[in-house]
């Protein structure tokens, strides 16, 4: 079965690709960098509508709260529409609504109406995630070839465009404007690629009687089995390990480096900036080392990587050193996620997609607490290293469930 995955990989790359699936792939792509250029957008914004709601830390954490929750629950329902009405029309649908949310926020006025209209955001920005995630991964499966870092790259590269361009124009803008001006992009992209997208029927797999190292095609018909139900939850778990070190490195890597190592708050500020900048490049070079390497050696090589960065980022005794560890955890981290959602979704589907991405946010989101509450026990280097743990509970996992 190796050789046949080798020979199958090979053809697959010298074979050429049918136009209508490159489209497909320049549209979701297009549709990922949407999705991370408009929350990246909102969430430089936070400060400044902070303060215009008057919401105390506590009172924002709830109403940031909004976000996790909508978010959640549409996770848990997308999988059946995607699996009723199509990946594709589920896609345009949520990058509507989201364009049209991330107006809402800088119109509120407390902390409560904060909560509600990001209730809303939450809840777009959870569907467009498990939709074009799962016709995602139908395409790699139609194409037979490992892209799905590519799709993350792109949200990464999103992120880091909606970053930069709000911090440059936070103050000359107002949220009103700066928020507003993302929703009339949004909807301009949505509206061009929604357009061609709901064109294009979802591709069938090049050949789904054959097994590919990521697991079977996409499933299509009758419901998952017992076994293939735990299999989608064990790659969730991957997901949500590797999920948890980005959220938790997020909220904690810079007050890390300016508490613990006496950083310079630019120098600190820089921290998860090395993280992301080294995860989008892993995301970049990911499909060349799946095709070379294949999802096991990624995933275990992956997590036992990370796990020695992390632990060298959380305990190191300098600044730089630090920032070396950060780097190297995000260079490995960066295809695990991806590749945990693509195998959950070639088991089970949309329904898999959704159970593996509910997991994996839900681990970004529990990070950032739970790493605050083990610093409040133990200090926030040894919390820190919990990422680690986690990181190296993936590799073992990832091996574990090898094919």
């Amino acid at each position: 079965m190796p050789l046949l995955n080798k020979i199958g990989t090979a053809a697959s790359r010298s074979s050429p690709t049918p136009p209508g699936l490159r489209r497909l792939r320049v549209i979701l792509t297009l549709f990922f960098a949407l999705d991370g250029f408009i929350f990246a957008g909102w969430v430089v914004r936070i400060p400044a509508i902070k303060d215009q709601t008057g919401a105390s830390a506590s009172d924002l954490g709830l109403a940031l709260l909004g976000v996790s929750v909508g978010a959640v629950i549409t996770m848990t329902l997308t999988g059946r529409l995607c699996r009723r009405f199509g990946a594709h029309p589920v896609t345009v649908a949520c990058g509507v609504l989201l364009s049209l949310s991330v107006a809402l926020p800088p119109l509120t006025h407390s902390a409560p109406a904060l909560g509600a209209v990001l209730l809303i955001f939450g809840a777009a920005y959870g569907g467009i995630n498990v939709a074009f995630n799962s016709a995602a991964v139908d395409l790699v499966a139609a194409l037979r070839r490992p892209i799905m870092p590519s799709f993350h790259a792109a949200f990464s590269l999103g992120g880091m465009a909606g970053a930069g361009l709000g911090g440059l124009i936070a103050g000359s803008l107002s949220p009103t404007r700066h928020l507003l001006g993302l929703t009339v992009i949004g909807l301009l992209v949505t509206g061009v690629a929604g357009r061609a997208l709901l064109r294009i029927e979802p591709p069938a797999p090049a050949d789904s009687s054959q097994e590919r190292e990521g697991g079977p095609a996409p499933a299509r018909g009758p419901a998952p089995d017992t076994r293939t139900r735990r299999l989608v939850l064990v790659f969730g778990l991957i997901a949500l390990c590797t999920a948890f070190g980005e959220g938790a490195l997020a909220d904690w890597g810079a007050l890390h480096l300016e508490q613990d190592l006496a950083a310079h708050p630019g120098i600190a500020a820089a921290g998860y900036s090395c993280f992301a900048f080294a995860m989008t490049l892993g995301r970049l070079g990911g499909t060349t080392l799946l095709e070379r390497l294949g999802q096991t050696p990624i995933l275990v090589a992956g997590g036992a990587t990370a796990a020695v960065g992390m632990l060298l980022g959380a305990l190191a005794p300098t600044v730089w050193l630090a920032l070396l560890g950060f780097a190297v955890t995000g260079l490995s981290l960066a295809n695990i996620f991806p590749v945990a959602i693509e195998r959950a979704g070639a088991l089970a589907g949309p329904g898999g997609v959704a159970t593996a991405s509910t997991l994996g946010y839900g681990g970004m989101l529990l990070g950032p607490p739970a790493i605050g509450f083990m610093a409040d026990w133990f200090t926030l280097p040894t919390a820190l290293t919990s990422v680690a743990v986690l990181a190296g509970v993936a590799a073992v996992i990832g091996y574990t469930t090898r094919p």
